[in-house]
Formats: structure tokens, C-alpha cells, sequence
């Protein structure tokens, strides 16, 4: 803890003009806000990790202080994360395991930030070489910075020093994009919604529910009917959960046992649910080009606000199946 408190004043420091704030009047000082989240925090170099997503790499470490968390279909119809980080870094995160081709899509919108994973197909290395990312693959980095757990196993056991990553990334003079904001932001909740107590979300080879906690006020992650527990004992779940319907297709890559890596098209428009606050809005996303954020609004027109917090966003060809909350019973007299 006293570790992430360091870093996130470092980082302050180093990119003050990029934050966010907010004067108040009653404590008469200032507030700073993390764009991507909403929470209060700083708008600091963005750390993207991909992340395992299997009952193996269970607990996960370090990804309840993700300020964004992408849940996308891999082969196979199993799930990965793509974890990102910037208001507060943890020094310890993982396990980390392999980009994909959807990744370069949906992180045009961050800007230059710096990239973490274990590895990647033969043709696809050179394609992230060649983007928009400051490419810091285990695969040319020290294993001094990509560590393997003792407790775990291959390939389950990379967990990346973030903290030492980014120390190699200021050497080498890279300029890091601050976060900033993709599209969203925060505020009240419209009028109007479903009120739900969980919703179910499914994909050919994993299944996450999420439930909504009136006393902790976000919506808490199981996988499986099992709760998904950080390894540092902190049930994972977000103030806002983001269910984005995307077209999926096969992309010209392969796994080694021949299948098509699937691409997740995060580019264009389509649909999908806001969920905050207990309640699911339908919504229309928007993203003209890979480089500008996506917008979500409602049927007529009018932005749908995220709740302040941490963000996850499903990416999914499927619908979700949503269990609505039980009208109260009138009160006997």
C-alpha cells in the first residue's frame, strides 16, 4: 500500500498538468479526478497488462486497482483481460499471458501508452511493433521485471514489476500518454433503466455473473457461480459494468493447435447495456475511428453517465441474460 501511495504521488508530480480538478470551497483544496475511472486520483502515464482470465490464474494479482478492465473473447471461447492502469499502479500484477489482435483496436483510443505481455504469435509481434503502443513485451524485457511466482504454474505464474517496467520505460525516454478521457464520463444516472439484481454473461468457454452490492455500491464478479477474489482478498467487481455487443470474426491469426484467434470489432457502432447504481440502461455506442473514444448514449440521443469507480467492459456477440429485482410487497396495515 505504502508502495502504490508513492507512486501515485510521483506521478502527480511528474504530469500535474494533466490532472484533473476540482476546487472545493468547504476544504478550500484541491481534488483530482483519474478521467478513465472517475475516482478520485490522478491522470498518470497509462500501463496497459494483459491479464489471464482462466480459474488457473486465479487470484489475480493486482487488477482491483485497474481503472479499466476489457473482458475479450480468445480462442478456443475462452476470455482475457486487458487491464489498465493509471491512478494508481500496484507494484505487482498479473499473471500476465499474450496479446491479441483485438488488443491494437481497442487501446488506439488511450494513445501512446506502454504495454505489458508474455509473448505473441510470430506475425503478430511485428504488427505491435509497428503500432501506436510503446511495446514492452516479456519477450525483450529483463526477467528481473517479468517475474515468475514460485506458487504457481507455467504458464500461469508471470507477474509483471510494474513499477520496475515503468522505470525502464522513463530510461529509455519513452513519452507515455497520461490518461485521459475515451469517450465517457461520470456523473448522475439517467432516469429510467431496469432495476436488476445480476445479470449473466456468457461466452463459448467462460461465464462471468455479476451481482449488485447495495452496501459496497458496485456490482461484485463471479465466474462460474465462484466469486473472483484478488489475491489481495478484495472481491474484483466495477461501479460501472459495461456490456458492448461487438460483431466477432476470424482474424488472420492462429493459436498453435490451428484455430482463428477470434478479432473483436470495437470500431463503429452498435449496442449494449450501462449498468450502475443497481440498474441496466440500453444503450448505442459510437467509435468512428480507432484513434477517438466511444461514446454511449441513450435512445434519444442523450449521453448515458458512468457511475465514479472502476470500469469493466465486456465485449461479447452474445445476449446477456439479466434477473430483474422483485417489486416490493405493499406494507400490511
Amino acid at each position: 500500500m505504502r508502495f502504490k501511495i508513492v507512486v501515485a504521488s510521483i506521478i502527480c508530480a511528474l504530469s500535474l498538468s494533466s490532472c484533473v480538478t476540482d476546487q472545493s470551497s468547504s476544504a478550500g483544496k484541491e481534488k483530482s479526478y483519474n478521467s478513465l475511472s472517475g475516482r478520485s486520483g490522478i491522470n498518470g502515464p497509462t500501463l496497459v497488462v494483459k491479464i489471464d482470465d482462466t480459474s488457473s490464474a486465479r487470484p489475480q494479482i493486482g487488477l482491483e486497482d485497474a481503472d479499466v478492465v476489457y473482458i475479450e473473447q480468445v480462442e478456443g471461447g475462452l476470455t482475457r483481460l486487458a487491464a489498465i492502469f493509471s491512478s494508481v499502479i500496484p507494484q505487482n500484477i498479473g499473471p500476465v499471458r499474450s496479446a491479441r489482435i483485438s488488443d491494437i483496436d481497442i487501446l488506439s483510443q488511450y494513445g501512446k501508452v506502454v504495454f505489458a505481455y508474455s509473448g505473441a504469435q510470430a506475425a503478430l509481434l511485428s504488427v505491435i511493433a509497428n503500432s501506436n503502443l510503446w511495446d514492452y513485451g516479456a519477450q525483450r524485457q529483463s526477467p528481473t521485471i517479468y517475474t515468475r511466482d514460485p506458487n504457481r504454474s507455467a504458464p500461469y505464474d508471470m507477474v509483471l514489476r510494474a513499477d520496475l517496467l515503468l522505470e525502464k520505460a522513463k530510461r529509455d525516454q519513452r513519452e507515455i500518454s497520461n490518461s485521459k478521457s475515451v469517450g465517457w464520463s461520470f456523473g448522475d444516472a439517467p432516469a429510467g433503466g431496469v432495476a436488476i439484481d445480476s445479470v449473466s454473461l456468457r461466452w463459448p468457454a467462460s461465464k462471468y455473473e455479476a451481482t449488485w452490492s447495495k452496501t459496497e455500491k458496485r456490482w461484485l464478479l463471479s465466474n462460474g457461480g465462484v466469486a473472483n477474489f484478488a489475491a489481495g482478498g478484495k472481491q474484483l467487481g466495477p461501479t460501472t459494468l459495461v456490456i458492448q455487443s461487438v460483431e466477432m470474426s476470424d482474424s488472420i491469426y492462429r493459436a498453435s493447435d490451428g484455430s482463428y484467434t477470434p478479432l473483436s470489432e470495437t470500431v463503429g457502432t452498435g449496442t449494449g447495456y450501462i449498468l450502475r447504481d443497481g440498474r441496466s440502461f440500453k444503450a448505442n455506442w459510437s467509435r468512428p475511428r480507432a484513434e477517438t473514444g466511444t461514446t454511449w448514449t441513450l435512445t434519444d440521443g442523450s449521453e448515458v453517465k458512468f457511475a465514479a469507480g472502476s470500469v469493466w467492459v465486456a465485449l461479447t456477440d452474445r445476449k446477456p441474460d439479466f434477473t430483474l429485482t422483485a417489486p416490493t410487497s405493499p406494507v400490511s396495515k
